[in-house]
C-alpha cells in the first residue's frame, strides 16, 4: 500500500489522472482556511494554493477544490506552497447554498462515502431539523447516518431513538456519547481502512469530542456549551480531514447555524418516500393536497396515518427547492449573458477584427 492508497486513492483515481499531464502529481485536500489548503501528497503533507488558470475558468465556487477533493498538483510556487492545477472528478459531495443572499454552492465535503448527521440528546430533538439535513445527505450521493450524542445525558435513549428511526426512513440511527464511549464502538464499521466520514451538525453536539473518542486522543480542542440555550461555542474554525487509528479518515466541520438546500430534489423524495407513494395514489397527477377530491395524502394526515408535522416539513422543503431552482436559472441565463458579452468585447478588441 502506497502512502496516497492511505488516504483513499484508487485505481479508478490513477485512470482519471492519466488523462492529465503526467508531471502533475495527486494530492488529497485535508484542510481548508481562508482561501489557503492542506494537501497530502505521497511525498507527505504541504500548503497548497490555486492555480490562477484554475480559479478564474472555475463558474462558481463548486469548482474550487474542498476537503476531501482529489486534485493535481506541481512543484511549489516562489511562498513554498503547492499549485492546485486541476480537480479530479467528484465520487459524492455534500453540498449547501452559502449564507445570505446569493445564490451559490458550497461544497461542504468531498469523496465520502458516509454522512454522520450529529444531534445532541442534551437539547430538544428537532425532528424537522434532521429532516432537512438527510435530504440534503441523501443528496450528496454518500450513506447518511444520525448520530444522536451526548448519550450518557439522556433519560429517555431508547424513546429519542424510536422518533427519529420513524422519519429516517431506512436509515441507522445510533445513540453514542463521544465522552464515555457509549456506542461509539458501533461506529467501528463506517470508518474501515480507506473509507471516508463527514461529520456534520450544529456547534454544541459534541463532534470534536467524538473524533477524538476515534482518535483515542484530545487531538481537537473542545469547549462546554453555554449554560441556557446549550449553543456550541464553534471549537472547529475550519474544515479538515482527519485520518483514524482504523485507517479510514474523518471530516471535521464547524458547527451549521444555517443549513439552506442545495439541489436536492432527489434527497427530498428518498427523505419523504412515504408520503411519494401516497401521492402516487391522489386522484390527480399534479395533485397540490390542499383540498382537491381523493387526496391519498390529506386523507392520511386526516386519519393520523401520516404525521401533519411532517406533511408539513415536506411541502416546507418542497418550497424551498423550488424558489431555489428559480433562481439558479436566472442567475445561470445572467452568468452566459455576461460570458457572452465577454466573448463579443474581446472580438471587438481583437486586432484581426478591427476596421
Amino acid at each position: 500500500m502506497t502512502a496516497l492508497d492511505e488516504w483513499g486513492w484508487s485505481e479508478d483515481r490513477e485512470r482519471e489522472r492519466q488523462a492529465f499531464p503526467a508531471h502533475l502529481a495527486p494530492a488529497r485536500v485535508v484542510a481548508e482556511h481562508r482561501g489557503r489548503y492542506r494537501v497530502q501528497a505521497a511525498a507527505g503533507e504541504r500548503t497548497a494554493t490555486v492555480a490562477g488558470r484554475l480559479r478564474h475558468e472555475a463558474e462558481t465556487r463548486a469548482d474550487l477544490p474542498a476537503v476531501g477533493d482529489w486534485v493535481l498538483v506541481e512543484a511549489a510556487d516562489a511562498d513554498g506552497a503547492a499549485v492546485i492545477r486541476a480537480v479530479l472528478p467528484r465520487s459524492s459531495r455534500f453540498s449547501r447554498k452559502v449564507a445570505g443572499d446569493r445564490t451559490d454552492e458550497q461544497v461542504v465535503a468531498a469523496n465520502i462515502d458516509t454522512v454522520w448527521l450529529a444531534n445532541a440528546l442534551d437539547q430538544p430533538l428537532s425532528l424537522r431539523r434532521i429532516e432537512r439535513y438527510l435530504a440534503m445527505a441523501w443528496e450528496s450521493g454518500a450513506l447518511p447516518v444520525v448520530l444522536l450524542t451526548k448519550r450518557d445525558l439522556a433519560e429517555e435513549v431508547q424513546r429519542a431513538l424510536d422518533s427519529v428511526a420513524g422519519i429516517a426512513l431506512g436509515v441507522s440511527v445510533h445513540a453514542v456519547s463521544g465522552l464515555t464511549g457509549e456506542g461509539s464502538a458501533a461506529l467501528e464499521a463506517y470508518v474501515g481502512a480507506g473509507s471516508t466520514v463527514a461529520l456534520l451538525g450544529p456547534s454544541g453536539v459534541g463532534k470534536s469530542t467524538l473524533i477524538n473518542r476515534l482518535l483515542g486522543r484530545p487531538a481537537l480542542r473542545v469547549a462546554p456549551v453555554r449554560d441556557g440555550d446549550h449553543r456550541g461555542r464553534h471549537t472547529t474554525s475550519h474544515r479538515q480531514l482527519v485520518r483514524l487509528p482504523s485507517g479510514g479518515m474523518i471530516v471535521d466541520t464547524p458547527g451549521m447555524r444555517e443549513l439552506q438546500l442545495w439541489e436536492a430534489d432527489d434527497g427530498i423524495r428518498d427523505t419523504f418516500g412515504d408520503i411519494e407513494e401516497l401521492a402516487a395514489s391522489c386522484r390527480f397527477g399534479d395533485c397540490r393536497h390542499a383540498g382537491e377530491p381523493d387526496c391519498a395524502v390529506a386523507a392520511a394526515v386526516e386519519s393520523g396515518r401520516l404525521d401533519g408535522a411532517r406533511f408539513a416539513s415536506w411541502q416546507k422543503l418542497e418550497r424551498e427547492q423550488a424558489y431555489l431552482d428559480r433562481r439558479g436559472d436566472a442567475v445561470a441565463e445572467s452568468r452566459e449573458e455576461r460570458r457572452i458579452r465577454a466573448i463579443m468585447r474581446s472580438y471587438r478588441h481583437h486586432p484581426k477584427y478591427r476596421r
